[in-house]
């Protein structure tokens, strides 16, 4: 998931706030975030979900709910970013299955951003 107009926000005290939001997603659901690792702009995870969720409902239910949480935390931050509007994600994604690759080895990958 990349942040809305590639803005580099995800860094110091943003960075942590916006981990634990998305952590605190799936819980709520039915799906595990096994590895998660931001970089300045985007956010790397690995899912642990059943088959009967959709990626385009996993996402959804990240992106608004981790949104929600960053504005009631950090709304005058947000504020000077996104004037028009409480936004934080851009609105596409990208998502792979694992494949040939480890479990390991996707989660060595995703450790080593940022």
């Amino acid at each position: 998931m990349v942040v809305k107009y590639r803005k580099k926000l995800l860094v110091n005290d943003m960075d942590d706030v916006m981990k634990q939001a998305l952590f605190e997603v799936g819980p709520l659901s039915d799906f595990e975030i096994e590895v998660m690792e931001t970089d300045e702009d985007h956010v790397h995870l690995l899912l642990n979900y059943s088959p009967k969720l959709s990626i385009a409902s996993i996402v959804n239910r990240l992106k608004g709910m981790s949104t929600n949480r960053i504005w009631k935390l950090k709304a005058v931050e947000l504020k000077k970013v996104f004037w028009k509007e409480n936004t934080f994600w851009s609105d596409g994604y990208f998502c792979c299955s694992i494949g040939d690759a480890s479990t390991n080895m996707i989660k060595e990958y995703i450790e080593e951003q940022g």
